[in-house]
């Protein structure tokens, strides 16, 4: 079997997506497999977002399967990575490691992780062989959202002028890097806002950026219809992180009872213990359990005492 691996193009993506969507539902045991995910995208805002990044392989001139890379700065995310089920067990997961590996290796990024099934040998031991090492369970965890009154101290990004975007984005990476050195979510953000995905909140404490929290909601986006998802949300480190924390969650379920969405979505690594605790306590349930593979089994910033919001798939 020939197999090639290259750069995604726009007119891939349909493909991509549809074997993504086959890949996991077939794994997961849907009776529809391609309803996983619903009318959420991943494959189309991720190319969109860096297409430098999106990888496909091709089996007879047909697309195969898919991988990308994130760039968060000084951390390096993986995934999804997904292959026709038809062609499991040929080796094609590893042709479509080695490229997302090097363009890691190309931004400079030093510490690398990846979202995984706990439960499949099969995925880990892949992911083993390119040095990641399982930790931590991630719970992706809802709850219903209940009607909030809009909290003071909150800014959204897409209310703001351009001018002043360029500011808040260095205020928001220079929370994210008190909590892990090089942390950036700043690509994460102008992707919400340049394709229209939905919203960054902003927290103020005293005049100082308190917490950040990138979210997508609805049909289109990571999220799908009726859901609003955090994809990333953290609290900046300090003796008021837990508080800001809550505020932070409030500020979310406040944000999806205006985008009429009715659930809210979350993901937390449970090496972050606060973080979890305080979301059981404000009615979180996970749906889903995956662990997280961090490279040369480094910590990262799964550590106690970091209150982030956020999953790696």
């Amino acid at each position: 079997m020939s197999v090639s691996v290259r750069l995604l193009r726009e007119e891939d993506l349909a493909k991509a997506d549809r074997v993504m969507r086959l890949a996991f539902g077939t794994f997961l045991g849907l009776p529809n497999p391609m309803d996983f995910t619903g009318d959420a995208a991943y494959i189309r805002t991720r190319w969109r977002a860096e297409p430098s990044a999106a990888f496909g392989a091709e089996v007879g001139d047909e697309i195969a399967g898919s991988n990308f890379a994130a760039n968060w700065g000084s951390v390096g995310l993986i995934g999804p990575i997904t292959t026709r089920p038809d062609l499991w067990d040929r080796g094609i997961g590893g042709r479509l490691m080695q490229p997302v590996m090097e363009r890691l290796e190309q931004w400079g990024t030093r510490h690398h992780g990846l979202f995984t099934f706990a439960h499949s040998q099969k995925h880990v031991g892949l992911y083993q062989k390119f040095g990641f090492w399982p930790q931590f369970l991630t719970a992706i965890m809802s709850k219903p959202v209940a009607p909030a009154e809009r909290s003071s101290g909150l800014t959204r990004f897409s209310d703001v002028s351009n001018t002043e975007r360029q500011r808040l984005l260095e205020d928001c990476a220079e929370v994210t890097d008190a909590i892990y050195e090089g942390l950036d979510l700043r690509a994460e953000v102008r992707a919400v806002t340049q394709q229209g995905l939905g919203e960054t909140l902003l927290l103020w404490d005293a005049g100082r950026l308190a917490g950040l929290a990138v979210c997508h909601c609805g049909a289109g986006s990571e999220a799908g219809t009726g859901v609003c998802y955090v994809k990333f949300g953290a609290a900046r480190p300090g003796p008021r992180a837990s508080t800001h924390f809550r505020r932070l969650l409030d500020a979310c379920e406040q944000l999806a009872a205006e985008k009429n969405q009715s659930r809210l979505v979350a993901g937390v690594n449970t090496a972050r213990h606060e973080a979890y605790r305080h979301m059981l306590e404000r009615g979180f349930r996970t749906d889903l359990q995956g662990v997280a593979m961090q490279r040369r089994n480094e910590v990262g910033y799964n550590r106690p005492g970091i209150y982030v919001i956020d999953d790696w798939r």
